[in-house]
């Protein structure tokens, strides 16, 4: 048998993944990627001034990659990360994405997370075919669209997680549900309650869309006991949390399960509810970010310690992003161009990671929410406690 066919397509294989020139003085094989100037250019659109800052997204996100470029980059290609603030201002919203698009040349949006990005940037990102691996998805338009996909889980698949969780492991049959509905939020979480009845076979006792941003929650608290739910949802954020679960202790409410998303999931929720005996459950959005010793927040722990950032939940966020975005650079054989990370990202395959419950995976599709899963902490003396070891995770939709 003639093995000389065989022993030079494996020399040349070998030659190639050496980044060699095969024989014969022949073009160099490209092994990995490659950038022109020694730089990759990212960016991304995030509310850090006005009524919500989220900067600890992508302030995370740049903790990777300078710790990245300190460690001389991806093969050589160091990341240009540039962090704009929206403001939550739709006008300056669209001005700094056309901003990073156009002049700075973004490859990719990474570690977003804003109030309004997705809603106002969504259709730019589509006309100028440009990806966003966004580190934090709030608006509805962050999970619907073909551009963006979220390392988070969001509201409202939360929303879904945590009736399913009610349900599977408290045995509510009365959940009640009560929602602020800002923006276009409303459909939103419509959908995540009509999920919850898809998956339970449960009807939801009681859907309430008045919730105020802000104001007197006794009519609530009060419907609640007196429609009879044995558990209540809501979406509401940190001080609102407090407030609630003080008004149902002034009210000497008992008997109701009281489940909460994870903007109520702080050390200063926990700390001001500290005397409260009701039952509270919040969502989580990635491995609990209190769970100093899991095995899981190891590597975001070290990474954000070493540049003397706070270990929050927005961090997990940013954290994660990045490190999704460096895996799919990392797959690049050639120029890292924004062609290059679409198509990279488009056919990308399910990956998993520590910090999630569920896969992450961009890929074709008319919608991303890729996150399917949650982990269920209890408040017990003022200190989060794990409820649900393994993750909750939503079975797939038929």
């Amino acid at each position: 048998m003639d093995w000389k066919p065989k022993l030079t397509a494996l020399t040349i294989a070998g030659l190639a993944g050496l980044g060699l020139a095969a024989a014969g003085g022949g073009p160099a094989v490209a092994a990995g990627p490659t950038c022109e100037d020694g730089t990759i250019a990212v960016g991304a659109v995030s509310t850090i001034t006005g009524p919500a800052d989220f900067s600890e997204v992508p302030k995370a996100a740049k903790v990777v990659f300078d710790d990245v470029n300190a460690k001389g980059g991806i093969n050589g290609c160091k990341i240009d990360y540039t962090i704009a603030d929206d403001k939550a201002d739709p006008g300056v919203a669209a001005q700094a994405a056309r901003d990073l698009i156009d002049n700075k040349e973004v490859v990719a949006l990474v570690g977003s997370a804003s109030l309004l990005d997705c809603a106002v940037n969504s259709t730019t990102y589509k006309r100028k075919d440009v990806l966003s691996i966004q580190g934090l998805g709030v608006d509805a338009a962050c999970f619907n669209s073909p551009t963006i996909a979220p390392v988070n889980v969001g509201p409202y698949t939360l929303s879904t997680a945590m009736g399913y969780f009610a349900d599977r492991e408290l045995q509510a049959r009365k959940l009640c549900a009560f929602f602020i509905i800002i923006g276009g939020t409303q459909e939103a979480y419509k959908g995540a309650i009509a999920n919850y009845e898809k998956l339970t076979g449960q009807k939801a006792h009681l859907v309430d869309l008045t919730l105020p941003f802000q104001g007197d929650l006794t009519p609530y608290v009060i419907r609640a006991r007196d429609e009879g739910c044995d558990a209540v949802l809501t979406n509401q954020i940190e001080p609102q949390v407090v407030q609630m679960v003080k008004t149902i202790d002034a009210q000497k409410i008992e008997g109701i399960d009281w489940l909460f998303l994870s903007p109520g999931y702080t050390v200063e929720v926990a700390k001001a509810l500290a005397d409260t005996r009701q039952p509270i459950y919040v969502g989580t959005e990635w491995e609990p970010f209190t769970e100093t010793a899991s095995a899981a927040n190891k590597d975001w722990i070290a990474t954000m310690e070493a540049a003397g950032r706070p270990l929050t939940a927005f961090s997990q966020g940013g954290y994660l992003s990045a490190n999704v975005f460096l895996d799919v650079i990392r797959g690049i054989d050639g120029p890292v161009t924004r062609d290059s990370v679409n198509e990279a990202l488009l056919s990308m395959q399910p990956k998993t990671y520590d910090l999630i419950g569920s896969p992450y995976v961009f890929g074709e599709a008319d919608a991303h929410a890729p996150m399917q899963a949650t982990k269920v902490m209890k408040l017990e003396n003022g200190a989060w406690t794990v409820v649900t070891p393994d993750w909750v995770v939503l079975p797939a939709a038929e």
